[in-house]
């Protein structure tokens, strides 16, 4: 299971009808393209749009940033069709373009569980600032290997408790701090959320299957005096997260 939460920083996705499929402005893009054919599908319609991306969100880095693209084109070509799919169809023509593209049609923060395409919603705080740091030295790992790696550790043991503890932790929370009460992440570690605590972040680690890391602060004043401090390690955003239901 996996918690689930938005943050300000984004990508630009525009689209509208054309004679053909088109994805411009991120060259590398598979998932846009990806799922409007699917959406396509399963609406009988033709594939014929012309999207144009532009990318803040670093590439390959955990943090969903082609995820949401996926997710914000299908609500765009939906828009467009002329008979769109419900959103129960929407959902499910998301979770086959990838796990975690269902939660970012939506709004507000949720729980992940089953296949990650199962979302609860969950109200958490969000007066708190983020900073968001991915190192110069890591590449991303592919999910599988990551889960492979979690695998031959045992990782799925004590998962009963973790969950528990996840559940307790989601019935206490009140106030950003109780963010800290959270489990950590049980598919990645990084010596980079050492630094963040140390730098004063009530909470850090990994985000997803990394390499990025991230820590929540108090204030926007203390997140931009940890990025300068990390700026050597790695890129830095300081973002906040999406308020909302």
């Amino acid at each position: 299971m996996t918690l689930l939460e938005r943050v300000e920083l984004h990508d630009d996705v525009t689209l509208e009808p054309a004679m053909e499929l088109a994805v411009e402005g991120y060259a590398d893009d598979t998932l846009v393209r990806a799922a409007l054919d699917a959406l396509a599908r399963a609406a009988g319609a033709t594939s014929a749009w012309r999207v144009g991306i532009e990318k803040r969100i670093p590439v390959a880095a955990g943090l969903g940033g082609g995820s949401s693209d996926a997710a914000a084109a299908l609500r765009l070509g939906n828009a467009l069709l002329e008979a769109p799919l419900r959103s129960d169809e929407l959902h499910h023509v998301a979770a086959a373009v990838g796990s975690d593209v269902p939660f970012f049609l939506g709004s507000g923060a949720r729980l992940a569980t089953g296949a990650g395409t199962d979302l609860a919603a969950v109200d958490l705080p969000s007066d708190y600032t983020v900073l968001l740091v991915l190192p110069h030295d890591r590449a991303k790992e592919s999910t599988a290997a990551v889960y492979r790696d979690f695998d031959a550790r045992g990782g799925h043991a004590g998962f009963d408790e973790r969950r528990a503890v996840l559940y307790a932790a989601l019935e206490r929370m009140r106030a950003a701090r109780d963010l800290s009460e959270l489990p950590p992440n049980d598919l990645a570690t990084s010596p980079l959320a050492e630094a963040l605590a140390e730098l004063g972040a009530f909470r850090a680690d990994v985000s997803g299957a990394g390499p990025a890391v991230y820590g929540l602060f108090d204030t926007t004043a203390d997140a931009e005096a940890a990025a300068e401090a990390l700026r050597a390690e790695g890129r830095t955003w300081v973002t906040r997260p999406v308020a909302g239901p």
